[in-house]
């Protein structure tokens, strides 16, 4: 399946002078409720955000509609469900009905960051629309699973912007980052500590949508894109670069020429002083939503609205943008289908720019000579001019591989790593126990442990160096055994290789077992031999 367009002509000049017109334009038509009710953000002018209480209101306000089922996905910490809600013609309810029907499911998920509130309102809106009219549209052609309120516990904690979010242009009250237990949610899809993750993998596991999208706002560089956007960064991830090339450009170019939101690739300028360095995307770690649901062998999309724009018109331009997608999915059917993933699988990996440079549109800054702060969210001594320059410049969004391993037939784990396969279970990795001895393994010998000097999340994240050697002696029965030729089986090799940036070990699964002489308690077995 290839999309038509190019991936590299939507980077191109002429694309970047219509971004620049169109840079600062306000789209007001994007929303517009025929029927039923209206969001929180709607009823107060984008004034304001809604409440948990909100949320549950208008989507019960919605219950009896024909395409929509409704249910609950998990508890958060505090005890709130998590609602989540699907839509689709003819209405289905569970994963049974949806695989009957062949469409593609799209599982699109709002608020994970409490404080970004765009993507709930959007999602909210999306579902009264795409509901409130018989006339055909993308519900039709896929199976929509919605969840708008995903951090629910962060959300209730309201306070002011300049407080819970202080470079975002609205509206005043919003809620924070972390959830209840002060977890940054979209750190958190590997360890997977916190209930609203394990809730989220048991409904990847149990729906296996074809397309993840994960709804967010950021601040950071003064550009000219009412939003940005990323594929699956990870290089391990066998449908990112795909994504990347030939969804994401038509994605852009619609955007523009239909709602006439300008859209790029999600990153910072490296230098706001001297733009020609670069542009630069984040992190490939699966750590992060998008990265890790690539590792599962499907599509992953960020969205990234402008922290700086008016509240209105980043709930607009998301809006826009997963209309966007689910009309995408349903015209071109794009389904995940299994990819073959090869022998070799990378495990760590560094960022690279795009062969060809690209012109990226900048917002110029003024320096004011002194020393204070003229507007929110703006470095003292600066002020935006509402001007923009087209530069081009390398853009770095994306990855290579800077350590590559070969994919054993399996890992085999000691009887007493129970919390590690509780772990494995949660992500949907199949995991079972052997009845016979295991001979013929190969063990990593640990030279060096390296601990992160600073806490993050509550760990300290762990690094080894090491050897692989061959094992002789066998392996008891009752040991665990994690086969690789199994679907997740990229996502397997991530989390049990010893030396993977974000495995297991990363997040000090095995740090009782890890010391300076000794061997890492995950063996493997089968295969091509392991890189000495």
């Amino acid at each position: 399946m290839i999309l038509s367009l190019s991936a590299h002509s939507a980077h191109g000049v002429a694309a970047a002078s219509i971004l620049v017109a169109s840079a600062c334009a306000v789209r007001t038509s994007s929303i517009s409720p025929a029927s039923g009710p209206r969001t929180r953000a709607e009823r107060t002018g984008y004034l304001e955000t809604s409440h948990y209480s909100d949320a549950i209101a208008f989507l019960d306000s919605l219950k009896g509609r024909p395409e929509l089922s409704f249910g609950s996905i998990g508890k958060t910490n505090e005890g709130r469900d998590i609602p989540y809600i699907v839509a689709s013609r003819p209405r289905v309810a569970t994963p049974e009905e949806a695989r009957r029907l062949g469409r593609p499911v799209v599982y699109i998920q709002g608020n994970i960051h409490a404080g970004e509130v765009e993507g709930k309102e959007a999602l909210l809106a999306i579902l009264r629309d795409l509901t409130s009219s018989s006339r055909p549209n993308a519900l039709d052609s896929v199976v929509l699973i919605a969840v708008p309120i995903y951090n629910a516990d962060g959300n209730e904690r309201f306070a002011s912007q300049q407080a819970n979010r202080g470079s975002q242009n609205g509206p005043e009250m919003v809620g924070v980052r972390a959830n209840a237990q002060g977890l940054d949610l979209n750190r958190d899809y590997i360890k997977s500590e916190a209930p609203e993750t394990r809730a989220s993998l048991a409904m990847f596991t149990k729906w296996d949508p074809d397309i993840f999208v994960d709804l967010h706002t950021t601040d950071g560089s003064y550009h000219g894109y009412a939003l940005t956007y990323a594929p699956p960064l990870n290089p391990a991830a066998p449908l990112g670069a795909w994504t990347r090339d030939s969804i994401m450009p038509v994605l852009r170019q619609r955007m523009q020429s239909r709602h006439g939101f300008p859209t790029f690739d999600y990153g910072d300028f490296i230098s706001d002083d001297t733009l020609s360095r670069g542009w630069a995307t984040f992190d490939s770690r699966p750590r992060f939503g998008t990265n890790y649901y690539g590792l599962r062998g499907r599509i992953g999309i960020l969205s990234e609205a402008y922290s700086y724009d008016p509240f209105e018109r980043r709930v607009k331009s998301t809006y826009a943008f997963v209309r966007e997608i689910l009309s995408l999915a349903a015209e071109k059917s794009i389904r995940a289908r299994p990819t073959s993933s090869g022998d070799q699988v990378p495990i760590r990996s560094e960022m690279i720019a795009a062969p060809d440079s690209v012109a990226v549109v900048a917002e110029t800054m003024e320096r004011t000579g002194d020393s204070a702060r003229t507007q929110p969210g703006v470095p003292k001594g600066r002020r935006r001019s509402g001007r923009y320059v087209t530069v081009r410049m390398p853009v770095y969004d994306r990855f290579k591989p800077t350590l590559t391993v070969p994919r054993p037939a399996r890992y085999v784990l000691a009887p007493s790593d129970t919390q590690a396969v509780r772990v494995l279970r949660g992500h949907g990795i199949a995991v079972t126990v052997s009845g016979e001895p295991v001979s013929d393994a190969y063990a990593f010998v640990v030279d060096s442990t390296i601990v992160s000097p600073r806490p993050f999340q509550g760990h300290r994240e762990m690094r080894v160096t090491g050897r692989w050697r061959r094992e002789q002696r066998p392996i008891p029965a009752g040991a665990f055994i994690v086969d690789t030729s199994q679907p997740l089986g990229i996502l397997a090799v991530y989390l049990l290789e010893p030396q993977t940036d974000d495995g297991l070990l990363t997040w000090n699964y095995f740090d009782a077992q890890l010391r300076p002489g000794g061997t890492y308690p995950v063996l493997k077995v089968g295969g091509l031999p392991p890189t000495q």
